[in-house]
């Protein structure tokens, strides 16, 4: 089998590394000095920028002005964002794009994906329902009345929403499977509490009261909103990938100028044991994570496996979950006091490294989802 990027696919990689060669990673105050969010938007200067790269196009088709790549250029791309923790909502409003060009309306399509691929119009997601535990789609209610559909509850930890234009959120209409609603931030009855990530981030409770959406504005395709939280996490995968690789080659460069004893501490038999460790997790998550990609685009292509995607997602979730926390703990205990130094951005992975465990959950809930998996489908 051959497990190289295609042509295209590298040639995404080499775009992102281009525009992320002059992002800092403390462009903006440190999480642990401020006692609320470290920025009130985004950064739209490196926004514009992957506009013109052409990367929010990346996984649109070309009718709609994109690039017509696939989870795996998505994912490859995040990989480099994480690597200088990139402030930007790439990973929602892509993978918010995918689900409406793949069962969105036409009406719906023509609207937000031209704007969405130039960089004009923000897309974004609530994956979190109220509590961050419960499953998204229960905590928003959809009944229709007439051509309309209205929506009521509370979604919690929605990422960059103040600076979105649109955000989808999932709900539940008490039969069938979930919709998947398209909601422009400034709808009537929509209201955006400020909340902080462990990173410093801005995110936003949203609370819906008897929103109103136009049945064109709501996806109802069987699956729609299960591909779409698949592909968020596979995403979110791809950041703990490319956030761990970026502390291991901070922790590799620094180790090898640190001395002790007149040798440097990276030529310390217990420290190249704890970073060979280190480097064992990330080709595990990286491993997991091209297979969950690849299930995701395959699954779209008609391609089935003996267990659904979610089974691919699971796995690639259990080793992103524990192998970015092991990562920044390691970087952290190697680096000595000079981890928790303010000046020094490594507490600043260790935060988005938190973070990014939150949202993908504790490996023990993905191992019981892949046990049930495997319950349910025969392997023979």
């Amino acid at each position: 089998m051959d497990f190289t990027f295609t042509e295209e696919q590298q040639a995404a990689v080499e775009a992102a590394k281009a525009v992320f060669a002059d992002v800092a990673p403390d462009g903006v105050p440190s999480p642990a000095l401020t006692p609320g969010a470290v920025a009130e938007d985004f950064d739209r200067p490196l926004w514009a920028k992957l506009a013109a790269s052409d990367l929010l196009g990346l996984v649109l088709a070309e009718e709609h002005g994109g690039a017509g790549l696939d989870a795996i250029a998505l994912c490859l791309v995040l990989r480099e964002a994480a690597k200088v923790l990139a402030r930007v909502p790439l990973l929602e409003h892509c993978a918010t794009a995918m689900a409406v060009q793949a069962h969105g309306s036409p009406e719906l399509a023509a609207a937000l994906l031209p704007g969405a691929g130039r960089g004009t119009l923000v897309l974004t997601a609530a994956a979190h329902g109220r509590s961050g535990h419960d499953p998204a789609e229960l905590a928003v209610t959809a009944r229709r009345e007439g051509a309309r559909w209205i929506l009521d509850g509370v979604q919690t930890a929605v990422p960059w929403a103040h600076g979105a234009d649109w955000i989808a959120v999932p709900a539940h209409t008490g039969e069938a499977e979930a919709v998947l609603a398209l909601v422009p931030r400034t709808a009537e009855g929509l209201t955006l509490a400020g909340q902080v990530s462990t990173s410093g981030e801005r995110l936003a409770e949203l609370a819906l009261d008897g929103v109103q959406v136009p049945a064109s504005h709501l996806i109802d395709t069987p699956g729609a909103w299960e591909r779409l939280r698949q592909l968020l996490a596979t995403g979110t995968c791809a950041l703990a990938l490319g956030l761990g690789e970026g502390v291991l080659t901070m922790t590799s460069r620094y180790t090898s100028k640190r001395e002790q004893f007149g040798f440097p501490v990276a030529t310390f038999q217990a420290v190249a044991v704890q970073a060979a460790d280190r480097y064992i997790d990330l080709r595990a998550m990286e491993v997991t994570l091209w297979q969950a990609a690849w299930r995701l685009d395959a699954a779209t292509g008609g391609a089935g496996g003996p267990l659904p995607s979610a089974g691919d997602v699971a796995v690639a979730k259990i080793w992103a979950s524990e192998g970015v926390r092991r990562v920044v703990q390691t970087a952290q205990h190697l680096h000595g006091g000079f981890g928790a130094d303010t000046d020094y951005p490594l507490h600043r992975y260790h935060a988005w490294a938190k973070q990014l465990e939150l949202q993908l959950g504790p490996a023990a809930a993905h191992e019981e989802a892949l046990g049930d998996l495997l319950a349910a489908h025969s392997l023979a």
